[in-house]
This record gives C-alpha cells, structure tokens and sequence, in this order.
C-alpha cells in the first residue's frame, strides 16, 4: 500500500458529538460495534493487499518472464518447471500450443518467445528454416498408439494378440471401430499416428518417400483408416478430456489415437469412476515417438536467459526429475533414471516393452504428406458458420470478421498454415443478427469457396443478436444431408453480444440427428462468454477467444473439423 493512500481518511478535530455531550452506554456500545466492523474491513482490505502483492507476477531476476511455447501433452508437467523457475526467481510463462503454431512461431520470429518444448522435433525440422533454436535435447518419449475399450479389443479379438495396421483398416472398413484422433496438421498426435499408417503401407524398414504418397494403393488405405475418425481436434490433451467427458455422460467412444502416457492418465482417471479402462495397441508395423524436445529460441535476448534455460533443461535432464518422469509413465533414456516405468497387464501397459519405431521421413516428405491428409485422405468436413452481423458489430467487427473467412476461403492463404480444404468439405454460412438470415451453401471447390467469400463480403451489421436461432438453423440444415455419414459435422458459432433466446432451445434441435455435431464458439469484442460456453458444454466442444485475433481463433478452429 502505497504512503499518500491512507485507508483511514484525514484526520479531523472535532468535539464528541454535534452538542458536546457525552455518549450513553448504548451509544458507545454501538459506537464500538462500529469501529470494529470498520476495522475488520480495513484489515480485510489490507490483507488483500498484502495477498495481492504476493502474487503478483514478478518480472524476476531476467527482469521478464521466461516464455515457453509447449504441446498439451506436458501440461501435466508444468509443477515440474514451475518449481524449479520460482526456486530460481525467475518469472516463467508456459503457453500450450498445437504443433503447428510452435513451429510457425519459430518461423516467424515470434517475439517473447524463448524456448520451445514440442511433442516431436519434425515440426522444428520443418520450419526452423533461420535455424534458431538451439541447445535441442529430448527430455522424454512416448510412443503414439491407439487406445481401445477393453470390451471393443476383446470383440475385435485384439486382446493378447499382435495387431497390424491392415487389422485395424479391417475393422474400420467393416465399421466394427471408429476413433478419436487430433488432426494430423495441427497437432503431432494426429500427424504421429498418420505417418505410421503411411509407414505401415512401405514397410517398417523402408522411409516413407514422395513417390510412395502418390501411390493410389497407399492413399486408398489411408482414406479408408481416416474414414474411422469419430471426432477431431487441434491438442490431444483436449482430445483425452472429450473422451472422459464423453465417458461420464454415457457416450461411449470406441477408441483413440494418442500419447501412451496420456492413455495412462486417461485411464487412472477411469479407474477412479470404475469406468471401463482403455486398452493399449501397439501396431506392429511400427509406431510414431514423441521425443519431447526442448531448444532456446535465440533472439539476441538479454544476458542471463540462454544460461537459464540451459540450467533448467539440465535440472529437467537430471537423474531426479527424469525418476519423476517415468513414474508419469514417459519413457526416458536409459541411465537417465533411478527407477523403471511398472507394468499394468490390466490394459496391456508395459513401457518397458520394446516398441517398433518407424523411421521418420526426410522435412520435405512430411510437409508433404500434410498436404496430402488437408486436402485428399482425411474424413470430408462438414462445417456450418453462423457468423454474427448484428449491430455491434459494425466498424472492426464486421472487418476482422471478413478477413478471417478470407484466410479460411482463400486456398493459398489457408494452405500456408494447413487447414485448406478439399474438394469433398462441404460448408455453409449462416449470417445472423436477431434471426438467421439466408444460408449460403457451397464445398470446397476454389470457385464455391470465392462465391461464398464475395457473399459474406456483401454483408453488413445492423439488428439484435440471437444465438440459438442460428446455431436451431444450423442444426436443421444438417437434417437434410443425405450423405450425412460420410463428414465430420462440426457448428462454428462467432459472436461479440449477449443474446437473446435460450440455450434450453438447442437439445429438441440436436434430437434425432444421425451423429454427433459440436457447436464449437468464437468470441469476439464483449460477447458473453457464459452463454458459448453453455451451448459449447452441451455439445462436448469449446470456446476459443478472439478478442485478440478473429484470424487466429478461426485457424484454430478449423484443426477440430
């Protein structure tokens, strides 16, 4: 608390009263009451005070805080690097981005930016084209393989047996398994689990080639595995929480692409509810690693933060922490740790076992195989806009608005950050204020997506807002999809208000659909949040913000569909 701000007042002189006379017993009882409640407000106020300071985020002894773009997959190891920042006093700022946005920053030269902690070092491969980061060391490993309920992998007769990747096209192709998986161009789960099936189609000892990715044999396989995906992401730590939450309301997902070490925390959480557990499969073709490694982005920063981070990737590398690592079931070099990961034949969990790794291909190849998964192999999208024009959002609004459709409808501009379309998406755009206006339909051809950009580009703001009158819209222009089945059905919800109606509207809408259709939301300007984060919930998806950019929440979007 600052000196020139005195929570007591000035002080007065004065007399006892307005007449000068002495107070009675029950006035100065009351008198007392008073001072007490006036003083216990002062201490709660100087206490806050005091909490406040405390907490605040100090700059440090770097003077700024130490920033870290990391995957999901390490969210449940931050304590870890948390502790070891504050018994440094240094001020660190982990964020949590998909693999795409990590390796962009590095090739954009993100400013605040000091060090990268990716799942696997191709996205630095391919996009640390200035060669920046430096000091890149694996702090640990985890293979990527499919998790399958117990009472599916007994169905499928997977349960103590070798299973290959043509085994699982089998059971897809028969629609006997469908799966979660992240998309394989935003997030190094999905894009692990991918190239193993490209992999899988050459052989494990052979490196997948550019040649091999334009073979028609390869690419009918790996369409017809894609045809599994039950649901898409952007992180596969949000991938594991829609599995758990799905699971707890009763929806009963067959099986899921990622982390070993993930699957592991996903089923202690199942074990606590006595949920069924997730059983583990390890392709026998081979799998993809995560090899978790952690580089200094270096940007000419002050002195002291190359020698911190080096600090911290030793403290991270140290026999200590690797210990801790592999009771959070990561692999981990050997002789880095005192102990060894314990076996749990209940889900057929062993990270001792030795796991056929495929070999990874050459940058240009992956980039490359990214390519072709956006635009060619992957399950054809189905996504409906409503895209709020009410008046609000008239001046900056209206604009960022339209330019983040053109970076979606423009192909070579969405195909510089991998979430172009093909030619089999289907989108509709649903522009709405109090109620929804026409709807704009078109696929992913170049000349639907401009007509559909011209469209929006013809529209302007005026009128209330109503959110659930567009996304009841939306729901039954999906009733009329007669090839329903054949997308991944997604709702993309922008607002900047609060709205009008009731989000009670939304289940009757939702009934009698053939499969299930997130509503996922964008918020913009002083939109309610409450109100999209309710309909989100109900339709197990999420809320990104926009208010700092509309771009880059519709970019990160378009990774769940």
């Amino acid at each position: 608390m600052s000196a020139d701000k005195n929570p007591w007042g000035p002080r007065k002189s004065g007399n006892r009263g307005q007449s000068g006379r002495r107070k009675t017993f029950p006035q100065l009882l009351l008198m007392a009451a008073g001072i007490l409640i006036m003083v216990s407000a002062l201490s709660n106020i100087f206490m806050d005070s005091v909490i406040n300071d405390l907490t605040a985020e100090s700059p440090g002894k770097l003077g700024r805080a130490f920033v870290i773009y990391s995957g999901s997959e390490n969210k449940s190891l931050e304590p870890i690097v948390t502790e070891y920042c504050q018994d440094q006093n240094v001020l660190c700022d982990v964020q949590y981005k998909g693999s795409l946005d990590i390796g962009m920053a590095v090739e954009q030269g993100v400013e605040q930016i000091d060090a990268v902690w990716p799942a696997n070092g191709i996205w630095i491969d391919m996009f640390d084209r200035s060669r920046r980061v430096k000091h890149l060391a694996s702090i640990s490993r985890s293979p990527v393989i499919l998790g399958v309920r117990k009472s599916k992998a007994a169905e499928l007769g997977w349960i103590d047996a070798d299973v290959s990747m043509d085994d699982i096209v089998r059971a897809v192709t028969e629609g006997r398994l469908r799966f979660l998986m992240t998309s394989a161009t935003q997030s190094n789960s999905g894009a692990g689990a991918y190239l193993a099936m490209l992999s899988a189609t050459v052989g494990s000892d052979a490196v997948l080639t550019a040649a091999d990715l334009e073979l028609s044999d390869t690419q009918q396989k790996i369409k017809s595995l894609l045809h599994g995906v039950a649901r898409s992401s952007g992180s596969s730590g949000w991938l594991r929480d829609l599995f758990l939450k799905s699971d707890a309301e009763g929806v009963k997902y067959d099986a899921m692409w990622n982390y070993e070490a993930i699957l592991a925390e996903t089923n202690r959480s199942l074990r606590e509810r006595n949920s069924e557990l997730l059983w583990a499969v390890y392709p026998t073709d081979g799998v993809a690693f995560a090899d978790s490694p952690l580089g200094f982005v270096d940007r000419g920063q002050e002195a002291g933060f190359e020698e911190f981070f080096l600090s911290l990737q030793e403290y991270l590398l140290s026999e200590k922490v690797q210990s801790q690592l592999v009771a959070a079931d990561r692999r981990v070099a050997l002789g880095r740790a005192n102990a060894v990961g314990t076996p749990d034949p209940s889900w057929n969990f062993d990270p001792r076992r030795f796991v056929t790794a495929i070999r990874m291909p050459e940058p240009d190849v992956v980039r490359r195989a990214l390519i072709l998964y956006q635009e060619t192999l992957r399950r054809p999208s189905l996504t409906i806009y409503c895209l709020d024009f009410s008046g609000s959002m008239e001046g900056r609004g209206e604009a960022d608005l339209k330019q983040a459709m053109s970076l979606l409808l423009t192909p070579s501009r969405a195909r510089e950050v991998l979430i172009q379309a093909g030619s089999q998406d289907r989108f509709m755009v649903i522009p709405f204020d109090n109620d929804p206006r026409d709807v704009i339909d078109g696929t992913g051809s170049p000349e639907d997506q401009a007509r559909l950009l011209s469209a929006i580009n013809r529209e302007m703001s005026g009128g209330g807002t109503n959110i659930y009158a567009c996304v009841r819209r939306a729901l039954e222009e999906m009733r009329t999809i007669t090839d329903f089945e054949n997308y991944l059905p997604a709702v993309v919800l922008m607002t900047d208000g609060r709205s009008d109606g009731d989000v009670a509207e939304i289940p009757s809408a939702r009934r009698g659909l053939v499969g299930d259709v997130p509503v996922f939301g964008i918020t913009f300007g002083n939109a309610d949040r409450s109100q999209v984060d309710r309909l989100a919930d109900q339709t197990s998806a999420r809320v990104f913000d926009g208010t700092k950019s509309l771009v880059s929440a519709f970019r990160t979007a378009r990774g769940y569909n």
